[in-house]
């Protein structure tokens, strides 16, 4: 996960004391929570739906299409079309149903200058269980923290779910791209063989 720049600590005592009311602000985080999590859900499904329908159509070229091409010689680029876009197709959708984490360490020193989230598993995983305990504790005890873990935890999991859905979208245009084409190649390339048969050639 990438970090946000800006940390929240970087916010005044003032603005603080002046933060709404404690169950608008939990009601705005949770339900940004709750948002974020079902898209990366519908994220995930969708990518596993190119995985599945590019793996059939790999298959069923692999099974039946291709040991006939040596006699029907016309079908050669439509399917080398269709082979290549289907696994362009599977390649971005595997990239954004992969798990993107980052692990780097981090000390409770920064975790208690609020610097770095305790929330997230990458970060605190390098932490010895005492350490945890003592900086969510460190959390727990003080506003600003809390609430300075929730907004990077949230703006990082938004940097990841735009990245999902960026390669989500490229997956979908070359699964259209590439039936379009290829279909459209498989006319052509008929039409052209059937020319040539009804000649004679």
């Amino acid at each position: 996960m990438e970090e946000s720049d800006k940390s929240s600590s970087d916010i005044s005592p003032d603005k603080w004391n002046k933060l709404g009311s404690k169950r608008g602000v939990d009601t705005l985080i949770r339900s940004t929570y709750r948002t974020q999590v079902d898209l990366t859900s519908v994220a995930d499904g969708k990518a596993n739906i190119m995985i599945s329908i590019n793996g059939i159509i790999l298959s069923v070229i692999l099974a039946t299409i291709l040991p006939q091409i040596a006699d029907q010689s016309w079908t050669v680029i439509p399917t080398a079309i269709l082979i290549f876009s289907s696994v362009i197709t599977l390649v971005l959708a595997v990239l954004a149903a992969i798990p993107r984490v980052t692990r780097r360490k981090v000390s409770l020193e920064q975790i208690r200058r609020n610097k770095e989230s305790i929330l997230f598993f990458g970060h605190f995983a390098h932490l010895s269980r005492g350490e945890f305990e003592q900086g969510l504790r460190d959390v727990l005890f003080d506003r600003e923290m809390v609430y300075g873990n929730l907004i990077r935890d949230i703006y990082n999991a938004g940097v990841v779910l735009e990245k999902k859905f960026r390669l989500l979208r490229l997956s979908y245009i070359a699964f259209i791209t590439g039936i379009v084409v290829s279909l459209a190649a498989y006319v052509v390339f008929f039409s052209s063989s059937a020319s040539v048969g009804s000649l004679g050639i």
